[in-house]
Formats: structure tokens, sequence, C-alpha cells
């Protein structure tokens, strides 16, 4: 959900459907008819909006806006996300111990001992079958996050961490259903085979779960941004919402007893879609209020001005004024020579004229770290060869934005300044890079 509470971009200022307030109201519709129904997240929770930015930050002091809404709603578990961990381990734990439902993840682990740092699962009991929660969490962290910020901890690589959590839920447990809740994503395409290729190794294993681990009855996602309605594989059903409280994910199972044992018959999956005409739930609603009006307070607070309007837009496939802002303030807080930098948010824009905190923190939407490293010139070559795979194969005729790799985030496109060079789409992916000057 990424700290989102109400239907708002708070970069724009403007409406957007999302929004825990407006899922609340979904997930209240279907309790009247089931009031039984597990409700289950599946990460990156407590970061991602300039509310729980401000929160974490500024005002720690106040439970998690995040953690009173899920505690309202009388969420079941959730499983524990990479973004959890970007505020550091004191503003993570104390948002866990605010929560009224247990935070899992079976692969993460005190280092060094045989002992997970979260739960690893939960077995719940439903007009009397017995299921198992299971929770696992991307292995990729510490290829993304600053070491003190999971010190003391180690996170395992998942497949065979959920065999053997399977086994236990399946074997010790006895439950009738097994049901991962990740935090990753699918892996390849489903339709050629070919890994992702944005990936860091073992990041996203939700595919070589579903085949190689028995047991597994359902797989919630997560961590990919992406939408999932219904997907069978090996005979797991897995399903992802979206991201951003845009969308609930419901599954639904039917089973009958045989022998004195529980088993499905049939299952279904599908995603419901947050809308306007989602009403915004009162109680969450009202639970959000104080953090969001000293949110919008931090963000309409003038900093600045600016002589001209500057915009992020075709940031990816031309120089902007935006990019070339953020690029000389890397070069100078970071005493480099060249600054590499991705385009977050290619509808940023600074106004002409009052320049307010909204404003800058529409630029770079991420708590990225900024650090500086020395490189040969090959490094650097080769760290913009990876760039590159943002864009496919050339062919003739077709624009820069339809030559775009869906699979490869923009996020994970640098640019660099402080050097000149050319990017030949015409190249052999790793031979791109051309005429590559300081």
């Amino acid at each position: 959900m990424h700290g989102r509470i109400f239907p708002i971009d708070y970069y724009t200022n403007k409406y957007d459907n999302v929004g825990i307030a407006k899922v609340a109201t979904l997930v209240k519709e279907a309790r009247k008819n089931d009031p039984d129904l597990l409700l289950i997240d599946s990460g990156d929770t407590i970061q991602g909006t300039p509310l729980e930015y401000f929160h974490n930050k500024r005002n720690n002091t106040p439970s998690d806006p995040m953690m009173l809404a899920m505690n309202a709603l009388h969420y079941d578990a959730m499983t524990v996300g990479n973004h959890e961990y970007n505020f550091g381990l004191n503003v993570l734990e104390k948002a866990r111990s605010e929560a009224k439902f247990p935070w899992l993840s079976a692969n993460t682990y005190d280092k060094s001992t045989p002992r997970t740092h979260y739960k690893p699962y939960i077995v719940k009991e439903v007009s009397g079958v017995r299921m198992g929660v299971l929770g696992l969490t991307t292995p990729g962290i510490p290829n993304w996050e600053n070491v003190p910020n999971y010190a003391g901890l180690e996170f395992h690589e998942t497949v065979s961490e959920a065999r053997k959590w399977v086994a236990v839920l399946r074997n010790s447990e006895k439950v009738d259903l097994v049901v991962i809740a990740m935090h990753m994503g699918i892996e390849e395409d489903l339709r050629t085979g070919q890994i992702n290729p944005s990936q860091v190794p073992n990041e996203n294993a939700a595919i070589a779960i579903a085949r190689h681990v028995p047991g597994v009855d359902i797989i919630l996602l997560g961590h990919t941004h992406r939408e999932v309605s219904s997907l069978v594989v090996n005979g797991v059903l897995l399903t992802q919402a979206n991201r951003w409280a845009s969308h609930v994910a419901r599954v639904d199972l039917y089973l009958e007893q045989v022998g004195g044992r529980w088993h499905v018959i049939a299952n279904s999956a599908r995603t419901i879609p947050v809308t306007e005409k989602t009403t915004l739930d009162p109680e969450i609603a009202k639970l959000g209020e104080p953090y969001d009006k000293e949110t919008q307070d931090w963000l309409s607070r003038a900093i600045g001005e600016s002589s001209e309007e500057l915009t992020a837009r075709d940031c990816r496939f031309r120089d902007t004024a935006i990019i070339d802002l953020i690029q000389r303030v890397q070069l100078e807080a970071g005493n480099a020579d060249v600054s590499m930098a991705a385009c977050f948010n290619p509808e940023a824009r600074i106004p002409k004229g009052k320049v307010t905190v909204r404003n800058i923190a529409g630029l770079y939407e991420y708590e990225n770290t900024l650090v500086t490293l020395e490189l040969t010139g090959q490094q650097l070559k080769e760290a913009l060869e990876h760039s590159a795979q943002y864009f496919r194969e050339y062919e003739q005729g077709k624009s820069l934005a339809e030559l775009i790799d869906q699979r490869v985030p923009g996020y994970n496109f640098d640019m660099a300044a402080g050097v000149t060079y050319d990017i030949d789409l015409t190249k052999p992916f790793g031979q791109r890079i051309q005429n590559l000057k300081f």
C-alpha cells in the first residue's frame, strides 16, 4: 500500500484512485456476507508517501498511521517488505509494536542463528478448516538498503525456505490449506520463460515456488506493482492487488471433507478496483486526518522561487532542466566528478514563481541515500550499459517510447552528468554506450 491512506497524489495535490480509506469500504462490504474473511497484506506498508515520510522522519512520536488504519480493519497478518527498512530498525520496530496483527517473514533470520526475526507463519481456523499463512520477504534487501537499516538480520533464499516451512505447516501444524503471502512477484515472462532483466538475484521467486514447492494452494503476490487477477501455475492459484491500495485481491476457496480431512475442490481469484464511486470509509479517514493535515502544511511551505517553469516531461528521452538540477545537486553534495540519477517521476514540475516543499518532493519520490564511489571508466561504462537495457532491440520506425522494455522499471534507467556519451540502440546489448568522454 506504500503509505497511502487517502485517495490523493500528494505530489500534485490531486485526486487518485488509491488508499486504504477506500479499500476499507470494499473490505467492510465484503464482510457483510462473509464475516470470516481473512485480510492479509503483502508488504511495503510504512513508506511511499510524504505522509509516511513526515511521520517517520519528522514526527515519529504518534502511532504509525498505516498501523492505526490496519488495526481498525482487523488485519490478520502482514508480510514484511523491503521498504519497511527504509527509515531504519527503530522506526520499523516501533511500527511493528503498534500493530495488533503479526508481521510475517519466514526467511528473515537473526544473523548467524537458526531463529527467525519475525513470526514465520500463522494458523487460522475458519469453519473447521485449518489454514496456514506463510510470509516470505524478497531476499534482495542487501542490494538496495543501507547496512545499518537491517543490522543483525540476514535474508535467506526463498524456494528452500518455502519448502521447509510448508512441510512444517502440513506435517506438524496439520493445516488443510497453505497460503503464501510473499513480498515478491513473478520473475519470468511466462510466454517465453525469459527471466525479467531488471531483477537482482533471487529478488522474485513466485513461479519457482509454485513449480517446485509441494503443498502450496494460494500465493498472494507483492513487490512488483503489477495487477494479476488470477493465474494458475502447477495447480497453484496466484493473485496480486496491483499497488498503492488501488485494488483488493479476493480469493474464494471451496472445500469438501473426505476421510476427516478437507480438500480444495475449486478456487477462484479476482482483483476489485478502487474507483471514484468507492466511498471514503469515515473511520479510517478520521484516523488519518491529523497525519494528513501536518503533511499538507509541510508540503505547502515555500522554500524558494524559480524564474521559469521546469518540467520532467520526456526526461528519459532528452535533456531536461529538472534532471540537470538533480545532477548538479548530487555533484556538489557528493563532491563528485560524475553524477548518476534516474527520472523517478516524469510528471514532476517546478512552477514559475514560488517553489514549495511539494514541488521538490515530487522530483525524488524514494528515500534513497546519496553515496560517492570511486570507479574506473570501464565500470562507469558497464553501469551505463546496464541502464541502456531500458530499451529493447532497435526496430526501424519505432519511437523511443515504443522501444521501452516494459519489464524494466523507469527508475533503473540512470543518466550520467559530468561525462558525454551516446546510446546507440542499433548496437547489441553491452555495446550501446558510444563515445564516452570525461
